[in-house]
Parts: structure tokens; sequence; C-alpha cells
């Protein structure tokens, strides 16, 4: 392919790109570096939208390593998102009768819809402690991309 220009990433943009998104101590969260690059459109949810915003206006070719603020990422942890939830609660909006552990993601059923999770810090037999923030919320982040093709 001999362009004139080379392609650059849009919000619609059909890419083939390898990506690694890591905590900064280095512990990937996702790769695919180790194996088949990814193939995904732009705006179609299949990246974060903050993981999109980095690609926007990229060259095809480019190789760059992004350091996210939490803030930038995930967003930062709000203690009001750690809650008190009655046992009958957790069995109506939950899988009845499932042995829940300390640091499970429990996935429940939202008023009017939808689904939400949490991770339980805390369990007896009234109530569980919930931290419905993002597993990944307060933690600053490293994303890495390799873009091979821009479409």
């Amino acid at each position: 392919m001999s362009n004139a220009q080379t392609a650059v990433v849009t919000k619609s943009a059909y890419l083939t790109l390898h990506y690694r998104l890591a905590r900064l101590d280095g512990t990937d969260i996702v790769t695919t570096f180790n194996g088949n690059p990814a193939t995904l459109m732009l705006g179609q949810g299949q990246l974060a939208p903050f993981l999109e915003d980095c690609l926007l206006g990229l060259p095809e070719g480019t190789h760059r390593t992004f350091e996210l603020t939490p803030a930038q990422g995930f967003g930062e942890r709000t203690p009001e998102l750690v809650r008190p939830v009655t046992r009958a609660t957790l069995d109506d909006n939950s899988v009845p009768g499932a042995d829940y552990k300390i640091g499970d993601l429990v996935d429940f059923a939202a008023p009017g819809g939808g689904r939400f999770a949490g991770v339980l810090r805390e369990i007896n037999d009234e109530t569980a402690l919930f931290d419905f923030n993002h597993p990944l919320a307060g933690q600053p982040l490293r994303f890495e991309v390799n873009l091979i093709s821009v479409l």
C-alpha cells in the first residue's frame, strides 16, 4: 500500500492493533501482545471510551504508551459506592443460595432493568457490604498500543 498519506484514527475507524492495559507496577489487566492482534471498530463499545480517546488522530504504524491518571481511567474511588445490602435484597437480585466469599464480584439486577456489579467486602447473616466502585477505580493505568492498520 503506497498511500500518499498515512491513515489516522477517526471516531468510526476500523482498526487492527495490539493493545495492553496494565497497572503501573506492570501487571497486565488485558493484553493482545502475546497472541493475535485485535480487530475492532471505534464507537462500538469494544474499548472503553477513554481508551478510544487516546487513539483518535494517531497515524497507522504508531506504537505508543499512555500513562492515565485515575480520573482519566475508571475514575476516582467514591466512598458512597461502598454500601450495605440486606441478605434478602442480595438473594432477590442475584443468584439465590450462592456461596459468596469476600472479594467475589457479584452481579445484581438493577431497578428498572440493567445490571450492576459490586465486590463483596463483608458478609453476615443480616447484611452484606459491597463496593460498587469499578474494580480499577482510583488506580493509575498504562495503556500501550501498536496500530497495525487503520481503515
